[in-house]
């Protein structure tokens, strides 16, 4: 989520914050990151599809960032369960964002799972 927000505080992709970095970057962020960065535009248009009376540039930046990770595990990481995924997205939303942050998060979350794994119903 740091690499994410940082990214996006800079205008940069979030693959040229990771390169940046004076220690290495585990394994997972990377991917997450890069895989966020190569499917972006998919990505933001799931969350801007379900972010009813939101646009993306009006979000917190927290809430987006969590919402993009969390959209990459929904629709590319699918070994990751569905629970696991929103549960850990609004714990984030929770700890770093604002009071109602939560439940906006879960919802948008919950209408793109319903969307992208149907089978998890």
């Amino acid at each position: 989520m740091h690499v994410l927000y940082e990214a996006r505080a800079k205008s940069s992709s979030g693959r040229s914050v990771i390169e940046s970095q004076v220690l290495p970057v585990d394994e997972m962020t990377a991917d997450i990151v890069g895989g966020i960065d190569d499917n972006i535009e998919a990505i933001d248009a799931r969350i801007s599809n379900h972010a009813v009376g939101w646009t993306l540039t009006r979000m917190p930046v927290i809430d987006l960032s969590v919402l993009r990770m969390a959209t990459f595990e929904l629709v590319y990481r699918r070994a990751v369960p569905t629970g696991v995924i929103i549960n850990e997205a609004v714990e984030l939303a929770k700890r770093f964002s604002t009071d109602e942050s939560p439940r906006f998060v879960n919802g948008v979350l919950s209408a793109i799972a319903r969307e992208v794994r149907p089978e998890d119903k």
